[in-house]
């Protein structure tokens, strides 16, 4: 019997000894390794003066030295530590008892309530859906908001960005169609943001009910640029097996600047040149390989909308991330902080928004009573700092008296509580009749 398991044994896939490299360097984000070949992406442990080991991965290399980026702390260094490349760790597996977790980017739980698993293993790297076999977009999506459901209407399977400067309410309103979209399962990626925006966003904005439905994935702003990167991938990684088993799938990312950022710090301290406003160009790059990740599926496989907020740093429109953000994704919602400061929430620009999927799941008379209120709106803006002057005289132009007519009532349909539900029919129905 030992001799027919001795020639059932592989003897070639023994271990005959462990690769074995060496820290010769610790500078910045980085550490350089010797001694033995690593691939990139791959996993090492990398040993402290303390015996520990901390958790570290291949970003790049050049001649016989590997650049490592660590996950997590990295204390107690010391030149000569030993580096040992890992092997292929137990792969992620994911199923229905997800939902309601919160998990770091390595997909661990930091929720304190015990381990995950599931019947499926989870792809490190969210698989692309052939262009060709994808789903068309042809179902709206009911987010809750009326100015978007009646006037930037979203559909299934859209990729539409949240852009706006800092302190202008991007998280309240993404927190608000968080809970009022009309969705199977909801993800949403906490990346580079405060902790105390983490917790808020979990007990406040999701609630009780809206977390049962949801996995949240977080990266606050003092992990690793590493770990941000990796808590974005996973985020899209979750959302794709999601609508893979055939489900409704909300991806909400806060933020995709955070995750160029992250990009942009590996890459400069890889040594790659800077280019605009210090972005490498890898960076832009990179974020359509992302974006293309979402979207709908093939045949019988579910939707998977998404949400990425964009910061516009100074609320400059004109940032290379927003510019990047508004040309690869399918529409834009623009928030201002002068409507912000005006007390009007949500502070939607509708004129400088667009959704370039609303054609595709809106009906003929629900698109022509939103370009009517886009044009009155703008209309209004014209004459807007005449009025309080009494340099507007009535009587001119029928049009521009019609909009300053209307105008108090297009604002009341565009302004919204931060508890108040919108659905969809309900929105179109007051948008036609407003427009009637």
């Amino acid at each position: 019997m030992i001799s027919d398991v001795l020639r059932k044994l592989e003897l070639g896939t023994v271990p005959v000894a462990t690769p074995t490299g060496w820290l010769v360097g610790a500078s910045g984000l980085l550490l350089e390794s010797v001694g033995c070949t690593l691939r990139t992406g791959q996993r090492c442990g990398v040993e402290t003066a303390d015996g520990e080991w901390i958790d570290a991965q291949v970003v790049g290399f050049r001649g016989d030295v590997s650049y490592l980026m660590s996950f997590k702390k990295r204390e107690g260094l010391a030149t000569g530590a030993r580096v040992l490349p890992r092997q292929e760790r137990d792969a992620l597996r994911i199923g229905p008892s997800w939902l309601g977790r919160i998990v770091n980017g390595l997909g661990e739980p930091v929720d304190g309530r015990g381990r995950l698993g599931g019947e499926h293993v989870l792809d490190p790297q969210p698989p692309r859906v052939n262009p060709l076999k994808k789903k068309p977009v042809h179902e709206p999506l009911d987010v809750g908001v009326r100015a978007i459901n009646g006037v930037l209407t979203l559909g299934k399977g859209q990729r539409v960005g949240l852009m706006a400067g800092s302190g202008v309410g991007k998280s309240v309103l993404l927190g608000l169609i968080t809970r009022q979209t009309i969705a199977d399962v909801v993800v949403v990626g906490l990346i580079g943001e405060r902790g105390r925006e983490v917790r808020e966003f979990i007990d406040l904005s999701l609630g009780e009910a809206g977390l049962k439905r949801a996995v949240v994935v977080i990266a606050p702003a003092d992990e690793s640029p590493l770990m941000r990167l990796r808590a974005t991938e996973l985020c899209h990684s979750i959302a794709v097996h999601f609508r893979d088993q055939g489900q409704d799938v909300l991806l909400l990312l806060d933020s995709l600047t955070r995750y160029a950022m992250a990009r942009r710090e590996v890459a400069l301290a890889l040594g790659e040149p800077p280019a605009t406003r210090g972005y490498p160009p890898s960076v832009f790059s990179l974020l359509p390989q992302l974006v293309e990740t979402a979207g709908n599926g093939e045949g019988e496989q579910g939707s998977m909308s998404a949400i990425y907020t964009v910061l516009a740093e100074g609320d400059d429109q004109q940032d290379p991330v927003v510019d990047t953000a508004r040309a690869i994704l399918d529409g834009h919602i623009v928030l201002t902080r002068e409507l912000a400061e005006r007390g009007h929430y949500p502070a939607i620009d509708i004129a400088q928004s667009i959704s370039r999927c609303m054609a595709l799941v809106t009906s003929p008379s629900h698109q022509r009573a939103a370009r009517e209120l886009k044009a009155m709106a703008a209309r209004y803006e014209q004459v807007r700092e005449l009025l309080p002057l009494g340099a507007y005289v009535p009587g001119a132009d029928p049009l521009t008296d019609r909009a300053v007519e209307r105008y108090p009532k297009i604002e009341a349909f565009l302004h919204q509580g931060t508890r108040e539900a919108a659905p969809l029919a309900e929105s179109v129905k007051a948008l036609e009749e407003l427009m009637a």
